[in-house]
């Protein structure tokens, strides 16, 4: 087995129970102590595991919130894979709204040349990569910015939505999962994100297959709010299925 390929068994170990321990992984990759530490390491600096005494637990334990820079380096071909899928569901003019996101930083940077479009986002590293666009109106919501994600919140960006209706909203989450809906650990973004999804005709949610299952703080939309979910091809078949049993279209790439 490759080390990345282990390191997913680990990730997906540690997210299915919470915890994973150094000796039990050693023992059933039949693999030494060192190497699965090394695994342990390389998951910690991708931000998705925090190493303990005798093994890691997940970030979601911890109510740990990985930064922009970091979470963009993970799942990165997933997330091409994604973000090139949402481009079917943009509209051939119109408006469209892309939340702060790894993700959805991808799609921004696939939007079509083509065609005029008016882009709404939260997000100042989105805005950068669309200023030089001379096809986009670009709309940034103000606010207060959180350094950790890039996103504007509070009063200045839920009072812009409030007067703002657009065609087809992209939005990130943290978690989701069928009982709990669209998680995120900060409640201010949550907000933000709640009158993003009352402000849209459509929803589009954007996240690779490690989202789903996974609940954090702050709960902003169900299930149900959502149109369509495009995720990648590693979601487990039967959580495709208790999603799709709630409403939305879910696209697997």
């Amino acid at each position: 087995m490759y080390a990345e390929e282990r390191q997913r068994s680990i990730l997906e170990r540690a997210r299915a129970e919470g915890r994973v321990d150094v000796a039990a992984l050693a023992a059933e990759f039949e693999v030494t102590y060192e190497t699965v530490r090394r695994d342990l390491t390389t998951l910690e600096r991708h931000g998705v595991l925090r190493r303990v005494h005798g093994g890691a637990i997940t970030v979601e334990r911890l109510g740990f919130e990985p930064t922009l820079t970091v979470r963009d380096s993970v799942m990165t071909a997933e997330k091409e894979r994604i973000a090139k899928a949402a481009l079917l569901e943009l509209p051939e003019d119109g408006s469209v709204l892309l939340d702060a996101g790894s993700t959805t930083g991808r799609l921004a940077e696939r939007l079509p040349t083509d065609r005029d479009l008016t882009v709404v986002t939260n997000s100042l590293s989105i805005a950068f990569t669309l200023t030089p666009r001379t096809n986009i109106n670009l709309m940034l919501l103000g606010g207060r910015l959180r350094a950790r994600t890039q996103a504007t919140v509070d009063a200045w960006a839920l009072q812009a939505l409030e007067e703002t209706y657009i065609d087809v909203a992209f939005m990130a989450t943290n978690g989701v999962s069928a009982e709990r809906g669209l998680t995120t650990p900060d409640s201010a973004e949550a907000m933000v994100k709640r009158a993003m999804m009352r402000s849209s005709r459509r929803a589009v949610l954007l996240a690779d297959h490690t989202k789903v299952g996974n609940d954090h703080f702050t709960r902003f939309a169900s299930v149900e709010d959502v149109d369509c979910l495009i995720t990648d091809n590693g979601l487990a078949p039967e959580l495709a299925e208790d999603l799709r049993a709630r409403g939305p279209r879910v696209v697997t790439v």
